[in-house]
């Protein structure tokens, strides 16, 4: 029992740390998501290539921080390329297998 309780304190406080890192970045104030700031190797540009639009290049090019009220949120987990970005990799090491044949 009392771990269950050490173990959802912890898991509390490491969430408050996610929080304040991420509002710490900075990205949330130019309405940008965790998606916007990922890394981009071959299978993340191919997943952006694949966006039905680009909002974070309307977002990007202006550098302006937004209203606070417009800021995106850490409990708002709009996580918009992990789809694409799923489906690309899942692609490539399919195609990785079938080289390997």
């Amino acid at each position: 029992m009392a771990g269950t309780k050490a173990a959802a304190a912890s898991g509390k406080w490491l969430d408050g740390i996610r929080k304040w890192y991420y509002n710490a970045a900075g990205f949330n104030k130019l309405g940008l998501t965790r998606d916007d700031t990922i890394y981009e190797n071959e299978d993340v540009k191919e997943a952006i290539r694949r966006l039905p639009e680009n909002r974070a290049l309307d977002l990007t090019m202006k550098h302006q921080i937004l209203p606070k009220e417009q800021w995106t949120k850490y409990e708002e987990k709009n996580f918009y390329l992990e789809l694409y970005l799923k489906e690309v990799t899942w692609e490539r090491k399919e195609r990785e297998e079938w080289a390997k044949r």
